[in-house]
């Protein structure tokens, strides 16, 4: 049995196997309700929200259960992006919030991860907490009498208080005249992103919007932004707009349904909000992901640059820890701290057109302020993850590279945080050099992990 649970983002496995099974999730139930009660919570709520995936119905009854039996509240949202149900934790003025996801993973993976009465992730010490009980590591609790064992709600008019905070956010800007493609991958969003668009007064084309269970992320959405890239294209529409399954994250396609990176994005979005004088310390909070060329683009417009580990909650870390505004990652995540506690796909997007609505410009001219070096990530399945000093070859090749591109490049390589993979970003003045040298990295790490 692991004896660690949560990762970067909540606990998050194969559903139906350990961690991700009834039998965890009741644990947890029951978990959450001891932790926040010794923590000196004074709300007796807690608010459960999931993604599309099938494994939603079984992991939502159990942990039900598990807080019902320990005197919480629970109030069930349903579908939900994960980004609303943060927002909805603390507006509603409950003790946490659970989400029910594996995000961009597909329908087999599920997870769970927990908001405090803050919209924020909650705190290492908690989650340790929390897990320490669920492993049995603590006292069991003393079963509850009838009389004070919790009760369960379905609340039918959440979506709504989310879909009216996420227009407000961006002044409901008026997308009267625009065509949009609207991917939700068959996901959190397939309901919520299309109807919000649609009643700011753009013409919706949807894609990724019959969820069934399974169909989450498969060919669509966020991981494969071609799908709405294509259909911008079949429709002669403004953009394309594509989710990740649980719509914390979002990507962009222009007018001529070519992808636009996510550091094109945070560019853009980091040189208005300075105009509007909403930077806060001009500057922006990104990861080592991020291209070269963003550096170099915002060092133009006087922005500074603050880097830190990959994963959205290290960007979240940041720009709370230093009071900064604004931030996120390449892969899609958007952090607007002045409106979000998490990166929120919807809002992110309606940000970004409320942009192109005061500038009166397409996407792809607002997404031209960084000359992006060429680039190639490449994840590359593993059976073990052993330490990356530990692999010679690999090693030996790495400094090869750092000598070899010199200013002109960089390699970054490391494990995913949720799967069995490891991660190898190339980026080089010369898309030839990416090539070759990707090439190399792979063939060493399969020669010496397999």
């Amino acid at each position: 049995m692991k004896t660690k649970l949560f990762g970067t983002d909540g606990i998050r496995g194969r559903a139906n196997e350990f961690p991700i099974t009834a039998e965890v999730a009741l644990l947890m139930g029951k978990a959450v309700a001891r932790v926040l009660r010794s923590s000196g919570a004074s709300r007796n709520r807690v608010l459960v929200g999931k993604d599309t995936r099938i494994s939603g119905y079984m992991l939502e009854t159990a942990l039900t259960s598990g807080l019902v039996s320990m005197g919480m509240d629970v109030f069930m949202v349903g579908p939900m992006p994960t980004p609303a149900v943060a927002h909805l934790t603390k507006s509603m003025g409950a003790a946490a919030g659970i989400m029910l996801t594996a995000s961009h993973n597909p329908y087999e993976d599920n997870g769970m991860k927990i908001f405090g009465p803050d919209g924020y992730k909650l705190s290492d010490e908690l989650e340790a907490a929390i897990e320490r009980h669920i492993l049995g590591q603590e006292p069991e609790a003393e079963p509850l009498p009838a009389r004070q064992i919790g009760k369960a709600h379905r609340i039918e008019d959440a979506r709504g208080r989310y879909i009216e905070y996420c227009k407000q956010t961006a002044d409901n800007v008026p997308l009267h005249g625009l065509k949009v493609v609207v991917d939700c991958g068959h996901g959190a969003a397939y309901f919520i992103a299309p109807l919000i668009f649609k009643e700011l007064g753009a013409e919706v084309i949807t894609a990724g919007c019959q969820p069934d269970g399974l169909n989450i992320n498969d060919s669509c959405g966020a991981l494969h932004p071609e799908t709405a890239g294509e259909l911008v294209r079949r429709h002669n529409a403004d953009l394309g707009i594509s989710f990740d399954g649980d719509a914390d994250r979002v990507i962009f396609t222009d007018s001529n349904g070519q992808v636009v990176s996510g550091d094109r994005i945070l560019a853009q979005c980091a040189i208005s909000l300075k105009e509007h004088g909403k930077l806060r310390h001009n500057t922006l909070v990104t990861t080592v992901m991020s291209n070269l060329g963003l550096k170099e683009a915002m060092a133009q417009h006087g922005i500074r640059l603050e880097t830190t580990a990959v994963g959205d909650r290290n960007v979240i870390e940041c720009i709370r820890k230093h009071g900064y505004s604004f931030g996120g990652e390449n892969s899609g995540h958007l952090i607007f701290a002045d409106h979000a506690t998490t990166g929120d796909g919807i809002l992110s997007a309606l940000q970004v057109l409320r942009m192109m609505h005061e500038r009166n410009a397409t996407l792809a001219q607002l997404a031209s302020v960084i000359p992006e070096y060429p680039t190639q990530l490449a994840n590359i399945p593993v059976a073990a993850k052993p330490p990356l000093n530990s692999l010679p070859k690999l090693q030996k090749l790495m400094a090869q590279a750092s000598q070899a591109f010199g200013e002109s490049g960089r390699h970054l390589i490391r494990y995913s945080g949720t799967e069995n993979k490891i991660r190898v970003l190339v980026e080089h003045q010369e898309i030839e050099q990416v090539r070759s040298w990707v090439s190399k990295f792979a063939a060493a790490i399969r020669d010496e992990i397999g």
